[in-house]
């Protein structure tokens, strides 16, 4: 019941509390006491509303991969708080093998993109950024797969 509960939910976080117990087939309060639960297990962590890009001038996706020659506690704090001032950047990730981090952003075009790479290198020391740019996104999701959920 809690997979289908969250199903509903990833689709659409504003359904009332009686359209959801409807869609998943549960009487209001049981549905009601079962999204408590998730949400006191950390299992619903927020609710958000998305946004178009398109209509909010951010049409350029890019991925920024970077790799760096200082991996220091020092290094790594100045690296967070550098990301967590710039808002173009969506998504921050330390990776495993030859890159260090992929980061996620979205600007209106590459113009405003070197300003963002030029805010990036002022800030931050690293060895190589690089960048890619998005042509098309065929699949862009925030639903996560609940087929391996206990």
């Amino acid at each position: 019941m809690d997979k289908r509960i969250l199903s509903v939910l990833q689709r659409d976080s504003t359904l009332s509390l009686d359209a959801l117990s409807e869609a998943v087939s549960l009487s209001r309060n049981a549905c009601w006491r079962r999204v408590q639960q998730l949400e006191a297990a950390g299992i619903i962590k927020q609710r958000v509303t998305l946004l178009d890009p398109q209509r909010l001038n951010l049409a350029l996706t890019v991925f920024i991969v970077i790799r760096t020659g200082r991996h220091s506690a020092d290094w790594a704090e100045t690296f967070r708080a550098t990301l967590a001032q710039i808002p173009e950047i969506t998504g921050a990730y330390r990776t495993a093998g030859d890159i260090d981090y992929i980061l996620r952003a979205r600007v209106p075009d590459v113009a405003a993109y070197d300003r963002l790479y030029q805010r990036l290198i002022a800030r931050i020391d690293m060895t190589d950024v690089s960048a890619s740019f998005v042509m098309e996104e065929l699949k862009d999701t925030h639903e996560l797969p609940l087929g391996y959920m206990d």
